[in-house]
C-alpha cells in the first residue's frame, strides 16, 4: 500500500509546535529551525513514526471508502 503519511506528519507528531521544512518529501532534506522547543528528532525515529502512523491510516480505509455513504 502507498504511504500516505508525509514526513512533515510524522514531525508533527513527534515535535509539535516545532517548525521544520522538508524538501521534496526527502528525509535528508529537513531544515530544522533554530529557537525550536525540541530537538530535531533522529531519521530512524521519524521513519518510525511514518511507519506506525501509516498502521493507524490503513486500519481506517474501510471507514473512508464508506464515508459518501454516510456523511
Amino acid at each position: 500500500m502507498a504511504n500516505n503519511i508525509s514526513i512533515g506528519q510524522a514531525l508533527n507528531a513527534l515535535a509539535p509546535d516545532c517548525n521544520f521544512g522538508v524538501g521534496d518529501e526527502d528525509i535528508n532534506q529537513i531544515s530544522w529551525t533554530v529557537g525550536n522547543p525540541l530537538p530535531q528528532p533522529s531519521n530512524e525515529d521519524i521513519l518510525a513514526k511514518q511507519a506506525e502512523l501509516q498502521v493507524v491510516y490503513d486500519a481506517k480505509q474501510y471507514q473512508r471508502d464508506r464515508e459518501y455513504k454516510y456523511p
